[in-house]
């Protein structure tokens, strides 16, 4: 199995990394050669160009932010139009539903065969093996990338043979984790005016009302403002609640939380937040009560 990954950021770094240590051969190719380097330093091979590294793959793994970038590679990086015949695209990334459907038509049309599989899970999840994975596409074509998935993650959901259900599926996941940092948000700005430290309100209410593991981990990043060392930055939430409303829209199904949770986003981002980990919403809510909303 020839394996290229094309895309080696926060979170395709420690995939990369991971299939290195389940012994997978693998190319990779990032913009950046530098960030690359540890991988190369491990065993990784190196193409000069994305389009290289289509063109000798049976498996093309990417990991890139958005929908732009990845028609970026598709079209003008010309992977498309590169990779074999009978080879697959693996898409790790979260991607809007008509990009997923169009991908799917894309591929198909040239003997290519098409897996979604985005993930849910910081990177530090990744690194120690607790990454969950969605996958969707045909049978046939998912068990070739099986060995993969299950090198990277213990838990992976097929979920049908379209790919952009997994997509639709991890936006709505997205959308649930955006919603919780809302509520959180709220209610902490709601207590601090009150002059009750957010960390014994977080103690309380996971103790005795919501007991999962999100509201604590995201609240104790936000009740320690740890905000620097993002996992998932705030301007990559907004593409995702920007993702939800759209697929929304075009379902017909009302999405009304969506929309409250894009402002308190999009405040965030006005003040220049667009790198911290986003469950920096929270300064929003703090300036909005008229609390100190600044960070660190």
């Amino acid at each position: 199995m020839n394996l290229t990954f094309i895309g080696i950021g926060h979170m395709g770094f420690p995939m990369v990394d991971r299939l290195l240590d389940a012994g997978t051969s693998v190319t990779i190719y990032n913009r950046t050669k530098e960030k690359a380097l540890p991988l190369l330093n491990k065993g990784a091979h190196w193409v000069a160009s994305p389009k290289e590294g289509a063109s000798r793959c049976d498996i093309l793994a990417t990991m890139v932010s958005n929908d732009q970038a990845l028609e970026q590679l598709l079209t003008e990086d010309g992977i498309l139009d590169a990779l074999p015949q009978g080879a697959i695209h693996l898409s790790f990334s979260t991607l809007s539903v008509n990009l997923a459907k169009s991908l799917l038509s894309r591929h198909t049309a040239r003997g290519h065969g098409f897996v979604s599989s985005p993930v849910f899970g910081r990177p530090d999840a990744v690194s120690e093996g607790r990454l969950r994975l969605l996958c969707a596409g045909e049978n046939a074509v998912v068990e070739r990338v099986m060995p993969i998935l299950k090198a990277l993650g213990p838990e992976i959901f097929h979920v049908g043979e379209e790919p952009f259900v997994a997509n639709l599926i991890k936006i709505s996941g997205n959308f649930l984790i955006a919603s919780t940092l809302e509520m959180l948000g709220e209610a902490f700005a709601l207590v601090r005016k009150a002059g009750v430290d957010p960390s014994l309100f977080l103690d309380i209410v996971n103790s005795s009302i919501f007991h999962s593991p999100l509201v604590e981990n995201y609240g104790k990043i936000m009740a320690g403002r740890h905000f620097e060392k993002a996992g998932f930055t705030m301007d990559l939430g907004l593409k995702d609640i920007c993702l939800a409303l759209e697929a929304a829209a075009e379902l017909r199904a009302p999405l009304p939380f969506g929309g409250i949770v894009k402002d308190s986003l999009l405040s965030g981002l006005s003040h220049g937040r667009e790198a911290l980990d986003w469950s920096g919403i929270v300064l929003s809510h703090y300036e909005r009560a008229g609390l100190d909303g600044e960070h660190g």
